[in-house]
């Protein structure tokens, strides 16, 4: 039987990454070596408010960039000052877990971030205290995926890396691991 694919990134933390951190941080469990958990991909399309194609239009982008249907996020609450009425579509995210969590980290650091402009490195200040990292992409045209030509508005969009981590310090050695451009 021929072997089942397996994400490149995967096969390094089971290879390399896990062992490194037992070593670092003196983990006696294999359990307790930290990993990635999942991504949350967001997408906040405020001028949908106006115009509702903006959000499909959103949806369709993310859903190249992620690989899965994305949901659309409806608002809570109506606040006048914003034109803005509860229930209406304000913007989409999805969640990545397993394989194509690790494909999407893959293409996130060696293809879309490279063509971030002006890119100086990720800001290691980004984390929550619990061991999750947070970075905003100004434009998501920066991934293969979507076609430059054929994108009607150009949306900013949240990636959450949530990790199983207790610490920041641990999540911050994880992604550097995962080779993660932290700035120094």
């Amino acid at each position: 039987m021929a072997d089942a694919y397996i994400p490149r990134l995967k096969r390094d933390y089971n290879e390399r990454l896990r062992e490194e951190m037992t070593k670092e941080f003196g983990y006696t469990n294999v359990m307790q070596v930290p990993r990635l958990d999942k991504i949350v991909l967001n997408m906040g399309v405020g001028e949908s408010v106006n115009d509702s194609k903006k959000v499909q239009s959103a949806a369709d982008d993310l859903g190249l960039i992620a690989g899965q249907k994305p949901v659309i996020i409806k608002a809570r609450k109506s606040i006048a000052t914003y034109k803005l009425r509860e229930g209406m579509p304000i913007g989409v995210k999805v969640t990545l877990r397993k394989d194509r969590m690790y494909e999407f980290v893959d293409r996130l650091i060696t293809i879309a971030l490279p063509r971030v402009r002006d890119f100086r490195g990720l800001s290691p200040k980004s984390f929550d205290g619990r061991g999750n990292f947070a970075l905003g992409i100004k434009e998501h045209i920066v991934f293969p995926e979507i076609n430059y030509d054929k994108v009607s508005e150009i949306w900013g969009m949240d990636v959450i890396v949530c990790t199983t981590a207790p610490t920041d310090d641990e999540a911050r050695s994880l992604l550097k691991g995962f080779n993660f451009p932290f700035r120094t």
